[in-house]
C-alpha cells in the first residue's frame, strides 16, 4: 500500500473498545512522526453532527438525507488528524458526551453512515503525504479489513472484560463494553473483526509502554 518512492508506511490497529488502541496508536504515532488518525473519534464526530440535526438512529433515511448536508475536512493538531464538518471543529468533551456515547455504534452499524465516511477515510493517506509525515497510523475497527487491507502493517489488539472496564471507568465513560463489542460484531457492513494475517496482541498483561514497544519492534524489524 505504500509509497516505495518516499517510504511512506501505513499502520492499521484494530480492536474492540477500551483495548488501548488510541494510547498505543497516539504513542507509536510521536515516536515514528506518523500522523495519527482515531477513526473512532470520526465516528463519535459524526454522531455528534447528526444528533445536532435531530437524527435518530432507528430512522436511516433521514440520517442518509442528512448526510447529504455535509462537508468533511481535516484539520491537524500536532501530528492527529480531527474530523473537521462543514468546517466547524468539534471538541472532545462534546464527541464524548453520555449521548453520543449510547449512540455512536448504533449510527456507525448503519451501510451509509460507513460508506460516508470511507473514501475519507483512506483519503486521510494523500493529507498525511502532503502534510510531509513518514507515515499513518489508524486506528478503528474496520481499518485492517475493510479501510486498508493491504496496510504495511496491521494489528489487533484485544484485552479481557475486566481490564477493558477498569480502562472504561478511569475514563470516566459508562457504555456497556459488552454490547458495543456485540454491536460492532453484529453489523452487516465492515463488522469487528480479527483481519487474517493481522498480529494479534493481548493487551491486558502488558503496560502500554510495553504494548507500544511490541509494535514499533514489527514496524521496524
Amino acid at each position: 500500500m505504500s509509497d516505495k518512492t518516499s517510504n511512506f508506511k501505513i499502520v492499521a490497529i484494530d480492536g474492540g473498545a477500551a483495548t488501548g488502541k488510541s494510547s498505543t496508536a497516539r504513542a507509536l504515532a510521536e515516536q515514528l512522526d506518523f500522523m495519527h488518525v482515531d477513526t473512532g473519534a470520526y465516528y463519535r464526530t459524526l454522531t455528534y453532527a447528526l444528533l445536532k440535526e435531530n437524527a435518530d438512529p432507528s430512522h436511516t433515511e433521514k440520517t442518509s438525507a442528512i448526510l447529504h448536508t455535509l462537508t468533511l475536512g481535516t484539520q491537524l493538531n500536532g501530528n492527529r488528524a480531527q474530523l473537521i464538518i462543514n468546517n466547524t471543529s468539534i471538541p472532545d468533551t462534546d464527541i464524548r458526551s453520555q449521548e453520543v456515547n449510547a449512540t455512536v455504534s448504533l449510527f456507525a452499524s448503519q451501510p451509509d453512515v460507513r460508506n460516508f465516511l470511507f473514501q475519507y477515510q483512506r483519503g486521510q493517506v494523500n493529507f498525511a503525504q502532503e502534510n510531509n509525515f513518514k507515515g499513518l497510523i489508524m486506528e478503528g475497527r474496520d481499518i485492517g479489513s475493510v479501510i486498508f487491507p493491504d496496510a504495511d502493517f496491521r494489528f489487533f489488539l484485544f484485552a479481557d472484560a475486566s481490564t477493558r472496564a477498569k480502562r472504561r471507568a478511569a475514563e470516566g465513560l459508562t457504555d456497556s463494553i459488552s454490547e458495543r463489542d456485540a454491536l460492532d460484531a453484529s453489523r452487516k457492513t465492515a463488522p469487528l473483526i480479527c483481519p487474517e494475517g493481522a498480529v494479534e496482541i493481548d493487551t491486558g498483561p502488558h503496560t502500554l509502554d510495553a504494548v507500544v514497544a511490541i509494535i514499533y519492534k514489527h514496524i521496524n524489524s
